[in-house]
């Protein structure tokens, strides 16, 4: 009886602890003008119900204190807007003191000089930088003839085989991208490389605590070995090559924006990490989708195989037929939608600010939350149906609530590269081969869309 309770004791006592706990973090966000909402526990706020509940946490607080509201999500104190026209305001007022407020975690292995993390006349020199390698023309004339070659040889010997489409969508983007950037040297790294990649990614969306066996501890350790295996690359090069990482180690007349070598570094890293998520998993949702929709996939296939009668087999893809391929870019969009593939984008205060009548702190985060959108039935009819045929509406892309790719200046800058690489790994997909699912496995649409067991499937030629 005794021991019973002194049990019963001890667990009064944890209990009035953690909520004195609760309580005292309350208080302390208890700012006057500040939106309504629950802060969780110190330091770890409310991130893991954010990362376990994901748009059901979201629904839950806007049902209790309406489309703005604050929290404490991933190391942070956060204000979340689900309001579209606050939405688009905060996205287009990046010169008002809205700058960019990625977690630290992804700022910390990202790097200090990623596009993300800087602003000003910074990300001006590193977005020309940018958007010098992946210009229509540098996609036309120098980066669709690799996308094309890489996809040939990648989606050869499928034939009779069941694929984890996960893993090989996975392994598409990340070679698809290492090939552009260091093509002389993309096959001597990439079994080095890649493994680390992978652990980089997760490290990204953590809280920030660097304690052997975290998520964080392992991406920061990858992002180090990168660093060297970069520095590397960049050391032993003594000619100009036709790549990525060529032009951007360029001191002549021709690049504009000189950039010093961990500026070169953090770039590099920057246009791995942001075109891989998007193109491995729109890539894997569109498989799926389409094996769910035959009438989509006939619809698709029927657009691809006129690009192939009207070519010799050893034709390469190439601009004009990449913008013939209406039909696949709709696919790709409703993907992306439907998927939710990107749930919305971070903000941060520079200094104290006003917004739909609350006073926004300087330094906190604001949560653009963009992925309730997608599904709103005043913006798309049926919202919950797989129809790419909506998107042939060219008008729907130049929507004010289209926010796919993001807005404003922080508009998704590689955007047409992405759709080009998936445009072709689809082309080579669906003229070569149908395809069945093995076995019902799930998929998961928050954090990240994934499937945590995979997504097998068995290739037959076509």
């Amino acid at each position: 009886m005794a021991v019973f309770v002194v049990i019963l004791g001890l667990f009064a006592l944890v209990l009035c602890i953690c909520t004195a706990l609760l309580k005292w973090n309350e208080m302390r966000y208890r700012k006057k003008g500040l939106p309504p909402g629950t802060m969780g526990w110190p330091v770890f706020g409310e991130t893991s119900e954010f990362l376990k509940q994901g748009p059901n946490f979201m629904k839950n607080q806007r049902a209790r204190y309406g489309s703005v509201f604050k929290s404490h999500i991933l190391g942070c104190p956060t204000v979340v807007s689900m309001d579209p026209e606050l939405n688009r305001y905060i996205l287009m007022s990046e010169a008002k003191g809205l700058v960019p407020g990625y977690p630290q975690s992804m700022l910390d292995i990202l790097g200090k000089c990623n596009i993300a993390a800087v602003h000003g006349s910074t990300h001006k020199q590193m977005r020309g930088a940018l958007l010098a390698l992946i210009s229509h023309t540098m996609i036309r004339e120098q980066l669709l003839p690799k996308i094309d070659e890489f996809m040939r040889t990648f989606l050869s010997n499928w034939d009779n085989k069941v694929i984890n489409i996960q893993e090989k969508t996975k392994e598409m983007a990340f070679l698809s991208s290492l090939k552009q950037i260091a093509s002389a040297e993309s096959s001597s790294v990439a079994q080095e490389f890649m493994p680390e990649f992978f652990k980089l990614v997760l490290g990204t969306l953590s809280l920030p605590i660097d304690l052997p066996g975290t998520n964080y501890c392992r991406g920061f350790q990858a992002r180090k070995n990168i660093v060297r295996i970069l520095g590397q690359l960049i050391k032993e090069r003594t000619d100009s090559h036709n790549d990525m990482l060529g032009y951007l180690m360029r001191k002549d007349d021709s690049n504009r924006h000189k950039l010093s070598d961990d500026e070169i570094i953090d770039q590099i890293i920057t246009i791995l990490y942001s075109g891989y998520e998007t193109v491995s998993t729109t890539s894997m949702m569109a498989v799926k989708y389409l094996h769910d929709h035959p009438r989509v996939l006939e619809e698709l296939r029927k657009e691809h195989m006129a690009i192939k009668d009207r070519k010799k087999p050893e034709n390469p893809i190439e601009w004009n037929d990449l913008k013939s391929m209406r039909f696949t870019r709709a696919v790709i969009f409703e993907t992306l939608r439907l998927a939710t593939i990107v749930n919305g984008v971070l903000r941060k205060t520079t200094q104290e600010m006003e917004l739909n009548g609350f006073v926004i702190p300087k330094g906190w985060r604001i949560y653009v939350y963009t992925r309730e959108i997608n599904y709103d039935p005043f913006q798309y009819a049926d919202p919950l149906a797989f129809n790419p045929w909506r998107w042939m509406d060219k008008s729907l892309e130049s929507q004010s609530y289209f926010l796919i790719f993001g807005g404003g200046t922080r508009q998704c800058p590689g955007k047409e590269l992405g759709i080009a690489e998936i445009s072709t790994f689809l082309h080579y997909f669906v003229t070569r081969y149908r395809w069945e699912e093995v076995g019902g496995e799930k998929l998961m649409k928050f954090p990240r869309v994934e499937a945590p067991n995979g997504l097998h499937i068995r290739v037959s030629s076509y």
